[in-house]
């Protein structure tokens, strides 16, 4: 662990008497072999709440794994999806990039990953399956939002500067899960007129949605040791992160 993911993850302290365990674990789609990270206090012994975490487009590295162990300090159990597949972590961006455009290209595939992720983590004995809400950095942002159009039994989905991509009038989805998407508002990804059609887009679909933009973030502001690093932003969206999950799983 990096001392930036270190700090980052001192951040959220454990509570007296915690005991954080952390463990890989294998499980498939389709044909497709994938390795997620789960992280959880095994010191709680009732079922709780879970929480999907989905990378962003270098795959399931370091940082979200940190911000699944960040969950397991707060009571939940946080499970680090795998939509690459076993051993696919891109190094450079050419390779993240064309990793990453396997899947906004079919976003079935993307949901269906996704869902693969959902399923594990609903059959995990630890968890609660009827409270579940999921989480997403960078792509893993995106396709947070785009597993919450699938209509699946989440309590909310929560976007952290991912892309927004609108959908033809005829698909507006069947978001049933109230959706909180936090953007920085100098991110070149998500323009304002982006942002204004994709909030429009869930204004006729009838979502239940919340939009934060922090003044100054770029694209991945949450993302420590790059120049891209935030804190303020950070810390904010992180603190509205933990009350909209209170509030969704009360």
């Amino acid at each position: 662990m990096t001392p930036e993911h270190q700090t980052l993850l001192d951040s959220v302290p454990a509570g007296a008497g915690a005991r954080i365990e952390e463990e890989t674990v294998g499980y498939r789609h389709g044909d497709v072999t994938l390795e997620g990270y789960v992280a959880h206090d095994a010191a709680i012994s009732e079922r709780r709440p879970g929480i999907l975490v989905v990378h962003d487009w270098t795959g399931l590295r370091d940082y979200p794994k940190v911000r699944a162990q960040m969950l397991a300090r707060l009571g939940y159990v946080a499970f680090a999806v795998d939509v690459y597949g076993i051993g696919i972590r891109p190094t450079e961006h050419e390779q993240a990039q064309a990793e990453a455009m396997k899947y906004y290209g079919d976003l079935p595939l993307m949901r269906e990953r996704v869902r693969a992720g959902y399923e594990q983590l609903a059959a995990d004995p630890r968890v609660d399956p009827e409270r579940i809400a999921i989480i997403g950095y960078c792509f893993g942002g995106s396709a947070a939002l785009e597993f919450a159009r699938t209509g699946a039994a989440l309590r909310g989905a929560a976007s952290f500067h991912g892309a927004l991509s609108t959908h033809d009038a005829s698909d507006p989805g069947d978001i049933k899960a109230p959706l909180l998407i936090l953007t920085g508002a100098a991110d070149p990804v998500v323009p304002d007129d982006a942002l204004v059609a994709y909030e429009n887009e869930l204004r006729a679909a009838g979502a239940d949605f919340e939009i934060i933009s922090y003044s100054g973030a770029p694209h991945a502001f949450t993302l420590p040791g790059i120049d891209a690093y935030r804190p303020k932003a950070d810390a904010r969206s992180w603190q509205r992160l933990t009350g909209f999950l209170d509030e969704v799983f009360a």
